[in-house]
């Protein structure tokens, strides 16, 4: 049998941990040297590729980290262990991104690819690095180019041209595809070796989407069946991908240069290559969508915590204005909120009814988790280690689902060329290899290169086109609803239609079993989700002493293969012409996404998703009663589908003088399911800037890197709320000199444009060092000073859980954990603004119902911020950043630092922190078709 080693991939995802359990370093170069000559791959004479129908000028630019070459053998795995050599083009990416945090000051449209790479279309024949007919095929090359090692895929036929991506997806990331297959499948435990950290990997997603094999094949089916001509043409673009796809596990199988990981996770071996890579199929295309929607674009399913907080106010204040105060923090509709649509046009969609109908909260103290982990046995299967791991994962992929993506589009009215500028791309985290792969595909019916999820690349999922460009931010709006369904006869049966109906109960038994005597110990654990006609089953309660199940219905559920149509679109050059038709093609896509477009004429944004009409007096925030009044309008449980509002009913826009995003509120009284769209946002450091840049004119792609760049450097606390603690604070003199020394050393890095910066480039020290660790330490002492004797320590508490206090670059504890880069989305800030503004007497539009700050005079509230700030002042850095496997406590750059996490066996070396997307265009087309 092959050794088996476990690869623990969530702790890839949720610290900088190290690929461990196989390295011997005194016995590595023997390994090395048998392993070092299936290395190189045979290819094809270079040649010379063309740039075809691009009319960017040589102004478009993108970059994505660390690097193209996702794959490694086992020779050079335990090279990159052993000595941190890395193999070609695995991290040349990681550097230029890295070095805009200090180079972006004198940044000009001229040396912006020193930042970024030409994203033009083709490659230079000088910079041809090699060029492969894949599997001997005459209807398709794949050109890698020498600066970074992107495939340059060109078909001439359809099935040529993608039978291409799937070869060059291989070749970049076959060990993330098949770990990510297997994740979406609730079966990487088994896969990975048996590591108990990966079950709550695999049990986060496997319960929000318990899929059998026959329900991705039927989601397959249906995605072909119902959208015509395109639906055939995407089922044959798929099959085309797989066979690309498989090609290259057998040519990588029998020439030895296929992934490490496979023998350090025991399923090939290094000796005999005994083994097998199993061939990809159709539905694990599926199982991977179904992993990458749930991480980025679906909104909502928070109803049942929305209820606890809610009670948990009507509990300290009383009905009526326990729910005044409840809507007040919830902040739905807060006017002002940062908008992407600012022009004054309203898009109502999920907020209060007048008169709520359908209600179902839980009794108080009745909420349970359904229990997702049954018969566990072995060390693997420990319900202890699974509960931790999948508390942690939950933590830690929050970091994607939560923390993503920004755009900054400005119109040609205020460029210095006249042409639409755009700086955009989503956060999809830091991982190693990258989530996201780079590539240019070129055949019929298809013209574009860009950035696709690892395994999902028939089509370029964000990029650009021949002579228009377009990204996505995550949007968040509501699109799950919970129900209680009443339980009847057991708790295994419910009322449907006033019919006793037995659940559906699918299970998935994950095993595995040591190949060696230091493997990790057999265990086994099963999953069991109980299924309803309104969603999997995810809580248990009473409602009214009524014993209930509360169960959570998602549009795009059962639906993860549709949105291939909108995607196909984007892709093809006689589709796309205008931004009209880029708006037909985006609402196709029912994940919700904020999309953006720019062209050498025009601008346009549009919201996706399947928003569900709800059926009147429902309120989305809430649970209802699964009964069909309260039920989706004209909704087949059967298919999962319904009516949707129409797309007039999204945010859209074309042409706005600019367009601004950073996962805020879309537009006027559009309500998202996320906590926090108040006044203090990080879309204000975007809002800010450009709105500036417009203003004055002119704007050039530099300015606008550089107005990115300054917003990815800038702390929000220190931006937008720091002044206004400051006025309380120096409302009368500070006398005590741990408090003054603690203001001056803050003023000053305010002064100084209150960023987290380096000195200089490399010196992994910031400037202004004691006021960000002072800030740092201070904020959720102030937090909690000021509003827990208010609120009450159950309610303070309650809202916590809808929305943490804190989500700085080192805050472990927040919603995207340590080293993740993306920040200062999920806070307090608004909070603490419109108290400490109401406080203060200013006017405060969407204020909260009381002054909670000191009881609400300006020298209580002073009195509770200089004995938190004396208190945080008084910390050490080593108390305030503790360290952890990367970083010795007390190491604040390191602490904000950015880890590419990794998952598989290739490590590369942290950055220093900017808040930024991972995958970003620069785009500034000079001509249209």
């Amino acid at each position: 049998m092959p050794r088996r080693t476990p690869l623990t991939t969530l702790d890839r995802l949720r610290t900088p941990g190290r690929f461990t359990g196989f390295l011997k370093t005194a016995s590595v170069c023997a390994l090395i040297a048998a392993l070092l000559s299936p290395l190189a791959q045979t290819t094809a004479a270079a040649a010379d590729v063309t740039a075809a129908n691009d009319y960017c000028g040589g102004q478009c630019s993108d970059i994505l980290p660390p690097g193209e070459n996702g794959n490694a053998t086992l020779a050079q795995i335990l090279l990159n262990q052993a000595f941190g050599t890395q193999p070609e083009h695995a991290e040349d990416q990681l550097g230029p991104y890295a070095n805009l945090a200090k180079g972006y000051s004198s940044l000009t449209n001229a040396t912006i690819n020193t930042f970024f790479n030409d994203a033009s279309f083709g490659v230079a024949s000088d910079q041809v690095a090699s060029t492969l007919s894949p599997a001997g095929r005459t209807d398709v090359t794949i050109v890698r180019d020498k600066k970074t090692g992107v495939p340059h895929i060109t078909g001439t036929t359809r099935y040529g041209t993608e039978f291409g991506a799937g070869y060059a997806a291989a070749q970049d990331r076959l060990w993330l595809m098949d770990v990510f297959r297997h994740v979406g499948r609730g079966q990487l435990t088994a896969f990975a070796g048996g590591d108990p950290s990966n079950q709550g990997l695999e049990q986060q997603f496997w319960r929000n989407a318990p899929y059998t094999e026959a329900d991705l094949q039927a989601q397959i089916d249906n995605a072909t069946a119902n959208n015509g001509t395109r639906g055939q043409q995407a089922l044959a673009d798929a099959n085309a991908y797989l066979d690309g796809i498989n090609s290259y596990i057998d040519a990588s199988d029998s020439g030895r240069y296929f992934p490490g990981e496979y023998v350090l996770t025991g399923h090939k071996d290094s000796i005999t290559n005994a083994g097998t890579i199993d061939h990809f199929k159709i539905t694990d295309l599926v199982a991977l969508a179904s992993v990458i929607g749930a991480l980025f674009g679906s909104g909502g399913g928070g109803e049942v915590n929305n209820a606890i907080s809610l009670l948990a106010a009507q509990e300290q204040y009383g009905v009526e204005q326990g729910t005044k105060v409840w809507e007040a923090f919830r902040e739905r509709n807060d006017p002002e909120a940062v908008l992407t649509v600012h022009n004054g046009e309203s898009f109502p969609y999920g907020g209060k009814p007048a008169d709520a109908q359908g209600e179902a909260l839980p009794d108080a103290g009745t909420v349970s988790t359904e229990p997702l982990v049954y018969d566990p046995t072995g060390t693997g299967g420990d319900q202890s280690a699974s509960a931790t791991a999948a508390a942690a994962t939950a933590s830690a992929l929050s970091s994607a689902r939560r923390g993503m993506s920004n755009a900054l589009v400005v119109s040609g009215k205020a460029t210095a060329s006249g042409h639409p500028i755009a700086v955009f791309g989503p956060q999809t985290g830091y991982f190693a290899p990258q989530l996201l792969m780079l590539q240019e595909i070129q055949g019929p019916g298809i013209s574009a290169r860009g950035a696709s999820f690892a395994g999902l690349s028939m089509y370029v999922e964000l990029g650009r086109g021949q002579d228009y460009s377009w990204s996505a931010t995550t949007s968040g709006q509501d699109i799950i609803d919970t129900y209680a369904v009443e339980l009847c006869q057991d708790d295994y049966h419910y009322l449907y239609h006033g019919t006793c109906t037995a659940m559906d109960k699918v299970e998935l038994k994950n095993s595995w079993k040591p190949t060696t005597a230091d493997a990790t110990a057999a265990g086994s654990y099963t999953m069991r989700v109980w299924r309803t006609k309104y969603g999997p089953v995810a809580y248990r309660a009473t409602v009214g002493g009524k014993k209930v199940a509360y169960t959570t219905l998602r549009s795009s559920y059962m639906h993860e293969a549709d949105s291939i149509i909108g995607f196909q679109m984007l892709n093809d050059p006689d589709y796309v012409k205008s931004p009209q038709t880029f708006q037909s093609a985006v609402q196709h896509i029912n994940y919700t996404f904020n999309w953006f477009y720019a062209d050498a004429n025009h601008t346009a944004y549009y919201n996706s998703g399947d928003n569900p009409v709800r059926a009147a007096g429902v309120d989305a925030e809430f649970p209802v009663w699964a009964q069909a009044a309260y039920e989706w309008k004209n909704w087949v449980p059967a298919t999962n589908t319904a009516d949707y509002t129409p797309a007039s009913a999204h945010p859209n826009s074309v042409d706005q003088d600019y367009y601004i995003s950073w996962n805020n509120k879309q537009a006027l009284n559009y309500t998202t399911a996320s906590w926090g769209d108040g006044s203090v946002h990080r879309g204000n450091l975007l809002e800010s800037r450009v709105k500036k840049l417009v203003a004055a004119g002119g704007v050039t792609r530099a300015a606008l890197v550089k107005a990115m760049a300054d917003a990815s450097l800038a702390d929000l606390r220190a931006e937008d709320v720091l002044p206004d603690l400051l006025r309380v604070i120096n409302s009368s003199t500070v006398t005590d000199t741990t408090a003054a020394a603690a203001v001056s050393k803050l003023q000053t890095w305010l002064t100084a444009g209150g960023q987290r910066t380096e000195t200089t480039a490399g010196s992994k020290t910031y400037a202004n060092a004691d006021a960000i660790r002072i800030l740092d330490a201070w904020w959720p002492l102030l937090v909690k000073a000021e509003f827990e004797p208010g609120l009450g320590t159950d309610l303070y508490t309650a809202i916590t859980a809808n929305l943490p206090i804190d989500e700085a670059p080192s805050a472990a504890h927040g919603p995207t954990g340590s080293h993740a880069g993306s920040s200062f989305q999920y806070g307090w800030w608004s909070y603490v603004d419109k108290d400490i503004r109401a406080v203060l007497g200013d006017s405060v539009q969407g204020a909260l119902p009381q002054k909670y700050c000191g009881s609400g005079t300006v020298s209580s509230c002073r009195d509770v911020l200089i004995s938190t700030l004396k208190t945080a002042a008084g910390l050490t850095a080593a108390q305030v950043y503790p360290g952890d496997d990367l970083c010795a406590a007390g190491n604040q750059w390191c602490a904000d630092s950015i880890v590419q996490r990794t998952l598989g066996g290739i490590k590369h070396y942290n950055i220093s922190w900017q808040n930024r997307p991972t995958f970003q265009q620069v785009v500034e087309f000079t001509s249209h078709r």
